[in-house]
């Protein structure tokens, strides 16, 4: 670790010192109850309003340079900001507002003896370091969720958002700035430069979580070249299993879905496995449904027999497109679904397809990972989609959080114990003894 740790440079003095005014700012911003906190997130989301066509026109020189410099189809759709998503990303904004405070909430009331009284309390990280590519409403998302959870936050995005980043957090720290909100402008900052991105994986003291949003090369550098904490997940290699009893016009409209949605989000199906009972019945009709809407399929020999033209490679069952690719394999039976998705999946979502309940449950048991479904399309492992208003990211780690991270991942505890001049010798000397007792949240 310190040898790959050597390779990043320290932080400019300049970054330590705007990352210290996030810090200070974050500390005021924690003591703040839930209705001022509150009304900064609708004076943010009245500012990125206010300001809307001036973060489009912004967008559309990212869009115009990004496609002059060939950036990816998948990595396109990620940047595009029209008004549609940016009016959802405000919606969003709103909905983080309403929703109930997650600070202050007692987790743990316990008398430990008379006048000695322990409590578990939520409270903020701190200041949160985010790093994403090409998604410029990520900008949006995180920094209401950094606000309505008490927490700072440093933003990195990309270049190719460049302008459309900068516009929408001048939106934001100008909501911020309103006479009407009680929080700094000092709680967000916004990163440009690579330098300045690599600086903060060496700001630990001043950040507390480091959540990546990208590539697996970005997810996996940050990994190994910080010793903040890292939240977040490297690939989303998702599956959707048809079993032998599925309802095949059902299944076909939710793997079409899984897959075409958003191909270039996370949550998108990149592998299709089939029961070899019901492959004919269902490759039948899906398909031309999936080609009909755009989609190149690869398969292995057996699916190829009943349908599909490309093969697939060894790597294919491991990649994550982003795009309108699908790999498609014929299994035997739930177990070898399921083994397969052990093998090469990401643990973000998997679906299985069936009318078995049993079936069914046996697959949601089985398979580890942060979302699994029954019956519909993998596209719906998304924060605003679960009712969290927004994600910070999606985590596939195995603690938690897990999935979707809303404002419920961006908080910890503290334990309080309030006495009366108690000293553990007491207890040790037998003089006292300890009562234990639970007491209402």
């Amino acid at each position: 670790m310190n040898a790959v740790m050597n390779t990043v440079p320290e932080p400019s003095a300049e970054l330590l010192a705007r990352a210290g005014a996030v810090r200070l700012a974050a500390v005021e911003l924690g003591q703040t109850d839930n209705g001022q906190r509150s009304r900064a997130l609708h004076c943010m989301a009245d500012a990125v309003q206010e300001r809307s066509s001036l973060i489009v026109a912004a967008n559309s020189q990212d869009l115009e340079r990004s496609a002059e410099e060939g950036l990816a189809s998948s990595l396109m759709a990620r940047l595009k900001l029209d008004a549609t998503k940016l009016q959802a990303a405000i919606d969003g904004v709103r909905k983080v507002a309403s929703l109930p405070d997650p600070l202050g909430l007692r987790q743990l009331h316990r008398e430990l003896d008379t006048d000695l009284v322990l409590e578990r309390i939520t409270v903020p990280l701190g200041v949160l370091g985010v790093i994403f590519e090409a998604r410029p409403d990520a900008v949006v998302q995180i920094a209401s969720l950094a606000i309505r959870s008490g927490n700072g936050a440093l933003l990195k995005g990309g270049s190719e958002a460049r302008c459309t980043n900068e516009a929408v957090m001048d939106a934001l720290k100008a909501g911020l700035a309103r006479e009407e909100s009680d929080v700094s402008p000092d709680a967000l900052a916004l990163l440009t430069t690579r330098q300045e991105s690599l600086g903060l994986l060496r700001l630990d003291g001043l950040v507390d979580l480091i959540i990546p949003r990208g590539s697996n090369e970005l997810v996996r550098f940050i990994q190994d070249n910080t010793r903040i904490p890292v939240l977040g997940h490297a690939d989303g290699v998702c599956h959707l299993y048809v079993d032998a009893t599925a309802d095949v016009n059902k299944a076909t409209r939710v793997a079409v879905d899984s897959k075409t949605q958003y191909p270039a989000a996370c949550n998108a199906i990149e592998t299709l496995l089939v029961h070899h009972s019901i492959a004919a019945a269902f490759l039948a009709e899906a398909v031309p449904a999936l080609q009909a809407a755009g989609v190149t399929i690869r398969g292995d020999a057996a699916s190829q027999s009943l349908g599909v033209i490309h093969p697939a490679a060894e790597e294919d069952w491991a990649t994550e497109y982003l795009d309108l690719t699908l790999s498609v394999r014929v299994v035997d039976d739930l177990a070898a679904a399921t083994e397969h998705i052990r093998r090469y999946g990401s643990r973000h979502t998997e679906v299985i397809l069936t009318e078995d309940p049993a079936m069914a449950d046996r697959f949601l048991s089985a398979v580890d990972s942060a979302g699994v479904y029954h019956n519909c399309s993998s596209r719906f492992a998304d924060g605003f989609r679960y009712g969290f208003g927004a994600e910070v990211g999606i985590s596939t780690q195995t603690l938690p959080p897990r999935g979707p991270v809303g404002l419920e991942g961006l908080v910890t505890y503290r334990y309080r114990l309030r006495g009366d001049g108690h000293i553990a010798a007491d207890y040790a000397a037998g003089r006292r003894s300890f009562t234990h007792q639970d007491l209402p949240l």
